[in-house]
């Protein structure tokens, strides 16, 4: 018989259509059982509350989530999309969830000023305009300059890059000075500007010095022989001495404060075409090829020997920190020589990949290691290179030949000084060797405006005609004279002003023009006040 009942036990409990009475009880049923008895005991009293609960019945709220769970904000670290927040903040927070489900209570006008009075002594802030999500403290501003993937700029403070500046640069040349009789020879170097703020230049037989400050003109040394020439000058790091080499194979040192030669130096069997200094070492080359080194301290002068060029050298630069010296050659070459004092005298680097004479060299002041040459005729780029490695960074065709060039730290670009076919002096953006200028001396519209108003003024002032008439042609003819401000013939050297700020070229037409475009704070055109002065050296 019990075998019996046990199969129509198994077939009640699956035909599903009465319950089980013996089976435990669910266990959504027992929570929501527990939640109910919670809620009965945590609710104020002046609030009904049905605790009849029907266990037949599907719960209305989600089972496992009672008020409590809903309420109590979790302990366990903060919002992650919320960079800051207080204990203040979370405890009005959970203040303000579990206010939410009450009913609104009708406060009287006189008690809501008290009740905000409260709330901003105890909380600092008015509890009913307070946020449940707030956040506190200024954003954090990225890295100067810094981009994400969406170029979006989060720094609030504006940039170096952001603040453009229209920096105007004057065509016309401030001061021009005549050169007569100055010698037109590429491979010579007849002109530096020392520290002092004297313009050193070699015109014939005859060195001259120009004091740019003052206007002065001082004669510093004549040779015997009208047959010799002047062949290069350079100043010391200091600017109180200046060296002289000349056509009969001699390096002189005078001191300019008293304007006396302290000392000749032979050992050349040519000319001596260019010399620079590097503290009290003076270098010198020749036509020979040989670069000779002076030590001007002691009296036997001579130090040691470069020899790597087969034909003249005409370019000679000291780099910044003194540690390599640049020659460059008729024979194309340019070689970097180490500073030592060694038995061996080989060059560091021989850079051939220039097809023409290099006489412009230049060291960049705030990259001690970058060498800018320039090529002549045959050759015209300007090529960049590292010391270090001695490889080309890189090179541009100025179609042009290139006879000096000069770094402007002020607005850290190259200056380029050029003959045929150009012959003008143009200034390059560095590294990007894009053009930034051209100083070919073109004539500008308000000069020519001044002119005008010139000529009106004189019309009114002067009723006779034949006076009137002899001004306007002496207007004319000045302007015509001055309409040609460029050089007429190649540039044949560049040397920068102690502040850097100005640029003298000397060319073949026997000026000297100096060009002041690299002024710091030259941002706006400045008004043409008076014409340009023109002074002779001799």
């Amino acid at each position: 018989m019990s075998h019996f009942g046990f199969e129509n036990d198994i077939h009640n409990v699956l035909r599903l259509d009465m319950p089980i009475t013996n089976a435990p009880i669910a266990r959504w049923q027992r929570k929501a059982s527990t939640s109910n008895s919670t809620n009965t005991n945590s609710l104020s009293p002046n609030k009904s509350v049905n605790s009849s609960v029907s266990l037949s019945k599907t719960p209305s709220k989600t089972p496992g989530k009672n008020s409590k769970t809903q309420n109590t904000p979790s302990k366990a670290g903060g919002d992650r999309f919320i960079p800051t927040r207080n204990n203040k903040q979370l405890d009005v927070a959970s203040f303000l969830i579990s206010k939410e489900n009450e009913p609104v209570e009708e406060t009287s006008s006189s008690t809501a000023p008290k009740q905000k009075a409260w709330s901003v002594t105890l909380n600092g802030y008015d509890i009913e305009e307070a946020k449940i999500l707030h956040l506190g403290g200024k954003p954090l501003n990225a890295p100067e300059g810094y981009q994400n993937n969406l170029k979006v700029l989060y720094s609030q403070v504006p940039t170096p890059v952001s603040i453009k500046k229209s920096r105007y640069i004057s065509s016309v040349p401030e001061r021009i000075l005549d050169a007569p009789d100055i010698k037109n020879d590429f491979y010579l170097n007849l002109m530096d500007w020392g520290r002092q703020n004297l313009l050193a230049v070699g015109l014939a037989n005859h060195v001259y010095l120009w004091d740019a400050g003052a206007g002065d003109i001082v004669l510093l040394k004549k040779m015997e022989d009208d047959s010799e020439y002047i062949c290069s000058v350079s100043w010391s790091k200091d600017g109180n001495f200046l060296a002289v080499g000349t056509s009969d194979c001699k390096v002189e040192l005078w001191d300019v404060q008293y304007q006396k030669r302290l000392r000749s130096m032979d050992g050349h069997l040519a000319r001596v075409s260019c010399l620079c200094w590097n503290d009290h070492v003076l270098s010198s080359a020749s036509r020979s090829g040989l670069i000779h080194q002076h030590d001007v301290r002691v009296a036997d002068h001579h130090i040691f020997t470069f020899g790597g060029h087969t034909q003249e050298v005409c370019g000679l630069t000291w780099s910044p920190d003194g540690k390599y010296l640049a020659s460059g050659g008729n024979d194309n070459m340019v070689y970097i020589w180490p500073m030592t004092t060694g038995s061996e005298y080989q060059a560091i680097h021989s850079l051939n990949e220039h097809q023409g004479a290099v006489k412009a060299l230049a060291w960049c002041p705030w990259q001690p290691n970058i060498l800018a040459s320039g090529g002549g005729t045959s050759d015209r780029h300007i090529r960049i290179w590292n010391a270090n490695s001695g490889s080309c960074i890189s090179a541009l065709d100025t179609c042009s030949q290139v006879s000096s060039l000069v770094f402007a730290p002020n607005y850290k670009e190259l200056v380029s000084g050029h003959g045929f076919a150009h012959d003008k002096v143009i200034i390059w953006k560095y590294p990007s060797l894009s053009k930034v200028a051209e100083l070919e001396g073109k004539f500008e519209i308000v000069v020519l405006h001044e002119v005008i108003c010139v000529v009106t003024l004189l019309s009114v002032e002067y009723f006779n005609y034949n006076k009137l008439r002899i001004h306007i042609n002496s207007i004319i003819l000045l302007f015509f004279q001055s309409s040609v401000l460029g050089h007429e013939d190649r540039v044949l050297n560049l040397a920068l002003s102690p502040d850097a700020s100005t640029v003298a070229s000397v060319a073949a037409d026997e000026t000297i023009r100096l060009w002041k475009s690299f002024e710091k704070d030259a941002i706006k055109k400045p008004k043409l006040t008076s014409s340009i002065i023109q002074q002779h050296i001799r």
